[in-house]
């Protein structure tokens, strides 16, 4: 296809070419041919170089590779011989034609190859430099591609030891929480701990598992909360009451592992744990034009965010969050109709998206 294109421009441009040769070449002898003739000569001139050289050059350059030196003795070598047989043929076609005499051919033929081949130099030194500048392009640009893909390898990787550093912070949180709760029910109720000694078992085994990707669905999440707060009913009893409000629309979404049960492990120390006849939390998500929103609400007095003490377990979910999505996810508290509220907000991600 650049064969093409190359020897088409050749086509194209000869007229043009012609007219330059006619004054370049034929001015010496002017008082012998009319502007016409001189014209038509020039275009037989043309013709016979140029298209032969725009088949030839590219295959040239490209075979001739990146290399400078050999680029150049690649053009020179093509370009003198071609230009050599082209003036020989189109000398032939115009003495064929009876516009040059038979003993004028060689020495037109002698003065044309002088003239064609300082011009087709000319030509070939524009299109030698033309194509060292874009290959000198080209390999800048292959030079950036590699640095941003590398610099992008690199963030990925930080992106990720960070990650790694607060889930490891989190789980020994979540595990101490709930190790109190088992090792407080041991002197007034060996069986029900024995029973939340099972649940804690399970429940650490699908959290292990699920902890192992950056994202799961909110489904299985929402299993390990369940889980989570049935071993916490059985500490506080009848003081601890909770409810689940997700709609199908919502489930199937994806949110960071531990994040929901980070919210409700809150929601147990500051509502449930402080009051005397305990309370409720309930869990409710929904589909929201900026992404999903998971609320955790509980009837206890509430906190303020701005308060919570370094390496909480809030304060590393907001920095999950924020390593995870950026500006896209936020933690909000507020305090509404009589409950303490906080929410989670993140983007509506698909398992498809996460995949790819």
């Amino acid at each position: 296809m650049r064969k093409v294109r190359s020897s088409l421009w050749a086509v194209l441009l000869a007229p043009g070419v012609a007219s330059l040769f006619a004054v370049a070449l034929f001015t010496p002898n002017w008082h012998e041919a009319t502007a016409l003739r001189s014209f038509v000569m020039s275009l037989v001139y043309a013709y016979s170089i140029g298209v032969p050289v725009g088949f030839a050059l590219p295959v040239v350059v490209r075979r001739a590779g990146r290399s400078p030196a050999r680029l150049a003795l690649a053009i020179a070598a093509v370009m003198l011989p071609l230009i050599g047989i082209g003036c020989l043929a189109a000398g032939a076609i115009l003495a064929a034609a009876g516009l040059i005499h038979a003993g004028q051919f060689w020495p037109v033929y002698a003065f044309t190859v002088r003239t064609a081949a300082i011009l087709g130099m000319l030509i070939s030194a524009v299109v030698y430099f033309f194509e060292l500048l874009a290959a000198q392009l080209q390999e800048t640009r292959l030079r950036l591609q590699e640095r941003e893909l590398e610099q992008e390898r690199e963030r990925k990787l930080a992106l990720e030891a960070r990650l790694a550093s607060l889930e490891s912070r989190i789980h020994p949180h979540f595990l101490f929480n709930t190790l109190n709760s088992i090792s407080a029910l041991i002197p007034v109720d060996a069986e029900r701990a024995e029973e939340m000694l099972g649940r804690l078992a399970a429940l650490l085994r699908s959290s292990l598992d699920s902890t192992r990707k950056p994202l799961i669905s909110l489904a299985t999440e929402l299993g390990l909360v369940k889980n989570y707060l049935d071993i916490e009913k059985a500490r506080f009893g009848a003081r601890l009451r909770f409810r689940f409000a997700a709609p199908p629309e919502t489930v199937e979404l994806m949110v960071p592992p531990l994040a929901v049960q980070c919210l409700v492990e809150n929601a147990v120390k500051h509502g449930i744990a402080t009051e005397v006849n305990g309370g409720e939390i309930e869990v409710a998500a929904r589909l929201e034009a900026a992404g999903l929103r998971i609320e955790v609400r509980d009837s206890g007095p509430g906190f303020d965010l701005a308060g919570v003490i370094p390496g909480h377990g809030l304060e590393n979910l907001v920095a999950r969050l924020e390593t995870l999505f950026g500006s896209e996810a936020r933690l909000e508290v507020a305090r509404r109709d009589g409950w303490c509220v906080v929410a989670m907000l993140v983007p509506a991600t698909r398992a498809e998206a996460v995949a790819s």
